[in-house]
């Protein structure tokens, strides 16, 4: 029997991996600020920054908030932290006194920030994002270098960085990627011209590494593809990754039901024939969609299982009818490998209708992470188990 009822194991093997074949994929000198917001895309944030804190050409981590960059710094974390969405008002003293760096939108955030770091006695980094088509967060490249201009004689700001989001996330090499590419190029061009030293200047995600655009800057900003999920075009690049997350849980009860049965909420599914009804301790509060119902599977003993009925907030139902010697506690996999057979995580995708980004930050907090060298083997596996909790019945069959 296995210690949690779902965990997510996270492969900081094929992490290291990814980021080497990450490193190799640019020009040289190219640093990599590795981007864990949204707990590291579901993956855990903590344990992925302290486990690739220190690597060759690593810069540092972006995150989504103020609350995820205190995580890290709470965490120990001292690599440079740059915040790439907003941060509210609340939050501006504990950025400055934990060494955070953010990225600034307006004239008026600007000058609020100056005067709050002046108050702390304190000067912050600054990163100065342009809005080229994202059309979300970020300075229109007609006012950028007005703004650039304040950050540049704030006494209380060190102007960091120089920013901005590509909007495609397919596809790079389509015109409107090419032409926010030359809006960025003419800002960093009138900075330049105007003497205003960045050290820093930074656009690509993970479909613009690994895509033929021709030109990274010094700095990219890869995410989904630090964790092994498929974020680009290039099948070549694609397949050097290694997927990091694998998702499993076990299962609790088991019976024989005759055909007709109903299974789940409202009825759904019916038996169409006699079988036997597995049930396992993962629904949507744990991440595993409601879209699924009827129409995922899960890996029990190297075989496809199909989820019968709706998922629930704490239990999906699987028929094992046709899998011999199963038992309560066999472990499940939901996503990853068992045996010769894999669920990927844009499988999941496919079948609920989504991307693969949301199928992995919806991994709930009762899911535990379980980090470090995944053992190929089951034996290994039980005793690779850690921070284990107290004793508790699992029903039988």
């Amino acid at each position: 029997m296995y210690y949690h009822r779902a965990w997510a194991d996270i492969d900081l093997e094929a992490l290291s991996h990814n980021l080497c074949q990450i490193r190799a994929w640019l020009p040289a000198g190219t640093e990599i600020m590795a981007v864990v917001k949204a707990d590291a895309y579901g993956h855990g944030a903590l344990a992925v920054a302290r486990h690739l804190q220190g690597e060759e050409g690593l810069w540092g981590f972006g995150v989504g908030d103020s609350h995820e960059a205190l995580e890290l710094r709470n965490g120990k974390i001292s690599a440079p932290i740059l915040i790439l969405g907003a941060i509210i008002e609340d939050e501006i003293g504990s950025v400055l006194d934990n060494d955070i760096s953010v990225c600034v939108h307006s004239s008026k955030r600007v000058a609020r920030l100056d005067r709050e770091a002046m108050r702390h006695n304190r000067r912050l980094k600054v990163h100065l994002m342009v809005d080229t088509g994202m059309g979300r967060l970020g300075v229109s490249p007609e006012r950028a270098i007005q703004v650039a201009r304040g950050i540049a004689v704030a006494p209380g700001l060190e102007f960091a960085g120089l920013a901005t989001h590509y909007a495609s996330t397919n596809n790079t090499g389509d015109l409107f990627t090419l032409f926010q590419l030359e809006r960025f190029k003419k800002v960093a061009g009138d900075l330049d011209r105007e003497g205003i030293e960045v050290a820093v200047r930074h656009a690509s995600n993970s479909t613009a590494v690994f895509s033929d655009l021709p030109q990274h800057f010094n700095v990219v900003r890869p995410g989904i593809s630090l964790y092994g999920i498929g974020a680009c075009h290039i099948a070549e690049a694609r397949d050097r990754l290694k997927p990091v997350l694998s998702l499993r849980t076990q299962v609790v009860f088991m019976k024989d039901v005759a055909a007709g049965t109903p299974v789940g909420y409202n009825r759904t599914y019916v038996t169409p024939k006699a079988t036997r009804i597995a049930t396992i301790p993962i629904g949507y509060n744990d991440g595993y969609s409601y879209r699924l119902s009827s129409k995922g599977r899960v890996l029990i003993r190297g075989q496809s299982a199909p989820v019968v009925g709706a998922v629930s907030m704490d239990y999906t139902m699987v028929d094992i009818g046709h899998i011999p010697g199963v038992e309560v506690g066999e472990r499940v996999t939901v996503i990853g490998r068992d045996g010769d057979r894999r669920i990927t995580v844009e499988e999941l995708a496919r079948i609920a209708e989504t991307i693969p980004y949301e199928i992995t930050c919806s991994i709930g907090k009762r899911v535990r992470r379980v980090a470090g060298k995944i053992p190929r083997d089951e034996a290994s596996r039980k005793r690779q188990e850690v921070v284990p909790e107290p004793e508790r019945s699992v029903p039988e069959t």
